[in-house]
């Protein structure tokens, strides 16, 4: 066994891909259909490293892998949930001051509790960092020898004492009000509408939140793409999509539900899943690509990972994506040629807009910032590759240079970097383990560390389930963007199938989480 230790210490290459493959098999073992997922290798490579240490030998990753997996993971985050990360900017200010405000408590005790228990500032402020998992935060704190010990006896119940309160709001997920309906397709008779109105007057009428894909104006008439100039009469019959109860109040509002299909008739008008592969689309909206005028066309749906969406002209798209396309026979192909629909749509990992963000997002991290009383720190290249991915993915096209990547590319490159982040993450925390324990004040830090963690915790649960009602799926995510700890975005991933609604709910409150610990152990060390 030591001869083992001892080769896989000189090849850690070859210890980081043992971690991360054994680590996800141990993840994938469910408990009452509980399951680690990524969080098993951060614990593997703890008690790995540990052993190693019992037995005199040091098993611990370079830091380099663990800097360039975690800046990989928020950046691809980052762009995959740029557009719905600004979208809901506007609405969610409240929330990330609730998350400041719960970090803030937590450094309050600290500073109250370190004392009471026997511990020096020091040791208070690296036990603050590794309650809410945050290196840069030790950093701020000093680094010091009794800081990254209490760094590392609290960082794992750091980890799951939050994985503790996330399960308490996926508990809830169920209940969420903010659930996406699913959508479905109605052809409906119009019996009753103002004279004049238009297919774009109704879709406003209902906030943009249904399609009208089809209309046949006369009984035996053909059947048509419904564009927003047509004008309504009663007596046509028009193709309604859209989530279930607004769909319902149409058909309540203009008539019945027709037992007329116009789907089904395809003798002029065909109907086709194309997925987005040509880069020149990517990062455009659906309103700006003219299809009325160039092909007659229209598209009434996007399909994006798993999840269906009304296409709204506003809509940007991104390479993967799976329109349902609406034409006239005779251009149907055009309209799929336009798209591209090819395989590598979902695979183009787009070098040139990688590379350019995360270049941009380690160089805004490595620059230094004055703190209060002296010094300075940095940002990190971690939060600063998530706000460059952030802007990437609400841009989506700067000029010809496009901005976005795939979905399936981001939810494959933001894995590995997490794997990469937390196998060494872990085998860096292991070796200092042992160390911890053999200091005497082990168990206060562990009590103090385990306080902190609850106390924000629970101070970010209650505040944004019952102030704010947030849905328990959100929540999901926005605990695990508080604790600035991909593992628990993975955990959370897995548990609601990575429902859209986690890594939102993730990056509404990274950034903020972040600068706020960063600036709240700087002021703890201030006292030291």
């Amino acid at each position: 066994m030591h001869w083992l230790m001892t080769w896989l210490a000189t090849h850690p290459e070859v210890l980081l891909f043992v971690l991360i493959g054994a680590g996800m098999a141990l993840g994938h073992v469910s408990v009452r259909k509980i399951s680690l997922g990524a969080a098993a290798v951060l614990f593997l490579a703890i008690a790995v490293s540990a052993l190693g240490s019992a037995n005199g030998v040091q098993l611990e990753i370079p830091a380099g892998f663990a800097h360039f997996g975690l800046a990989l993971f928020t950046f691809t985050v980052g762009v995959s949930s740029g557009a719905a990360f600004f979208n809901s900017l506007r609405t969610q200010a409240t929330a990330m001051l609730g998350v400041a405000g719960a970090i803030c408590l937590g450094a309050l005790v600290a500073f109250l509790l370190g004392p009471v228990l026997g511990l020096s500032v020091e040791q208070a402020a690296g036990t603050f960092a590794g309650a809410l998992t945050n290196t840069p935060a030790l950093a701020a704190a000093g680094n010091t020898a009794e800081a990254t010990v209490g760094y590392s006896v609290a960082y794992l119940l750091g980890v799951l004492g939050m994985l503790a309160v996330q399960q308490l709001a996926l508990r809830h997920a169920g209940e969420d009000a903010d659930t996406p309906a699913p959508l479905t397709q109605v052809d409906v008779r119009v019996e009753r509408i103002a004279p004049g109105t238009t297919v774009g007057d109704l879709v406003s009428l209902h906030e943009n939140q249904v399609q009208i894909s089809r209309v046949r104006h006369e009984e035996e008439g053909p059947i048509e793409v419904a564009f927003d100039s047509d004008e309504l009469r009663v007596d046509d019959v028009i193709t309604v999509i859209g989530p279930d109860d607004l769909v319902g109040q149409l058909v309540r509002e203009l008539g019945h539900e027709s037992s007329h299909h116009l789907a089904h008739d395809r003798a002029n008008l065909d109907f086709r899943r194309v997925t987005v592969s040509d880069p020149a689309l990517s990062g455009r909206t659906l309103g700006s690509l003219d299809l009325e005028e160039r092909y007659g066309a229209t598209v009434s749906r996007v399909r994006r990972a798993d999840v269906d969406m009304i296409a709204r002209p506003s809509f940007v798209l991104q390479l993967g994506d799976r329109v349902r396309v609406v034409a006239p026979r005779s251009r149907i192909a055009k309209v799929t040629a336009f798209f591209g629909d090819s395989s590598r749509g979902l695979t183009i990992i787009n070098p040139i807009g990688l590379g350019v963000g995360l270049a941009l997002g380690f160089a805004l991290g490595s620059i230094p910032l004055p703190l209060p009383g002296g010094g300075t720190f940095t940002l990190g290249s971690a939060l600063c590759c998530l706000l460059v991915g952030l802007v990437f993915g609400r841009l989506g096209r700067i000029g010809r240079f496009v901005t976005t990547l795939p979905f399936t590319v981001t939810a494959v490159l933001s894995e590995l970097g997490l794997l990469m982040f937390l196998a060494q993450a872990g085998s860096r925390a292991g070796g200092q383990i042992l160390d911890a324990f053999a200091s005497g004040q082990w168990f206060a830090m562990l009590c103090l560390g385990l306080a902190i963690t609850l106390v924000v915790g629970l101070s970010v649960y209650a505040f944004q389930r019952h102030v704010m009602g947030m849905g328990g799926t959100t929540l999901a995510g926005l605990l695990a963007g508080t604790q600035t700890q991909p593992a628990l975005l993975s955990y959370a991933n897995q548990q609601t199938n990575h429902d859209f609604r986690v890594p939102t709910g993730y990056t509404t409150a990274y950034p903020a989480a972040m600068l706020t610990k960063i600036l709240a152990a700087s002021v703890l060390a201030l006292f030291a």
